[in-house]
C-alpha cells in the first residue's frame, strides 16, 4: 500500500459495515462508514420447524434475524460463508458448515450434505434474495423451502456525504442491492474518478454503466478476498 491513506467507502448495512472497518483500520486505511442500505426484519410466522432436516442462511442478516423468531438452535446449519458460518455459531447453532462461496456454491455444498436429503431445506432469506437457492436446489432432486425475514431498505446519502465523494479513493460493494443504490446516486453526482470493488461480479452488475475509474470483482465471494483486492489496487 502506498504511504498515503487510502479513504475507503462501506457501503454495506450495520452492523456488518463495522466489523469491515475494523478490519480496514488494521490495515492502515481510513474507512468511511455510510450505508447505502438499513436491514428491517419482517412479520414473519415460522413454519413447523420439525418439517425441516437443515437450514441454510445467505447471509448474516438472515441468521440474526431468524434467531430472534425462535429458541431452536437444534436444527443443522449449512452457511455461503465464513461471516455467515461465524453469526450462525454466535446465535447458538452448534452444527455449522459454511460453503465458503456464493449462492451456486452453497447449492453444491449442498448437494454433497449426507444430512440434506432426509427432509426439505428451509432457506432464510432476504425479500429480495440476490440468488434463487430453491431453484438451484431443486435442479439437483433437493426439496426446499424459502423463508423470507428481512428486507433491506435504500438508505440515500445525505448532501454533505454527497459533497465528500471527491475525496474517496475507493468504494466497497458487498451486494447487488447496494450497487444498485450507488449507481443511482452516482447518477445524479457523476464521480468518475471513483474505483469500486465488489465481493463478486454479481454484485457490481449494475454499476456496468456508470462512469467509475475502475470497477474490479473480488477473485472469491469473501470479504477477506475483498480486502486482499484493496491492498493489491491501492
Amino acid at each position: 500500500m502506498t504511504a498515503q491513506t487510502q479513504h475507503v467507502w462501506i457501503t454495506r448495512a450495520q452492523p456488518g459495515a463495522a466489523a469491515t472497518a475494523r478490519r480496514l483500520r488494521a490495515r492502515g486505511f481510513e474507512p468511511w462508514v455510510k450505508p447505502l442500505l438499513k436491514v428491517r426484519p419482517l412479520a414473519v410466522s415460522l413454519p413447523d420447524l420439525t418439517a425441516f432436516g437443515s437450514l441454510a442462511f445467505t447471509s448474516a442478516n438472515g441468521v440474526r434475524a431468524f434467531a430472534a423468531l425462535t429458541a431452536a438452535r437444534d436444527l443443522p446449519v449449512m452457511a455461503v460463508g465464513l461471516a455467515t458460518a461465524r453469526a450462525a455459531r454466535r446465535a447458538g447453532f452448534q452444527r455449522v458448515q459454511s460453503a465458503d462461496g456464493d449462492v451456486e456454491t452453497l447449492a453444491r455444498t449442498l448437494n454433497q450434505a449426507t444430512w440434506s436429503r432426509d427432509k426439505p431445506i428451509l432457506h432464510v432469506s432476504a425479500s429480495e434474495p440476490s440468488g434463487d437457492l430453491a431453484g438451484s436446489l431443486a435442479r439437483t432432486g433437493l426439496r426446499a423451502e424459502t423463508l423470507k425475514v428481512y428486507e433491506t431498505i435504500p438508505v440515500l446519502p445525505s448532501k454533505d456525504s454527497l459533497d465528500r465523494l471527491g475525496d474517496l479513493d475507493f468504494v466497497l460493494i458487498h451486494s447487488a442491492r447496494a450497487a444498485k443504490v450507488l449507481a443511482d446516486v452516482l447518477a445524479r453526482r457523476p464521480c468518475p474518478n471513483l474505483k469500486v470493488l465488489g465481493i463478486s461480479e454479481a454484485a457490481l452488475a449494475p454499476l456496468t454503466h456508470t462512469p467509475l475509474a475502475l470497477r474490479a470483482p473480488a477473485p472469491l465471494p469473501l470479504e477477506l478476498a475483498l480486502v486482499s483486492l484493496l491492498e493489491d489496487v491501492s
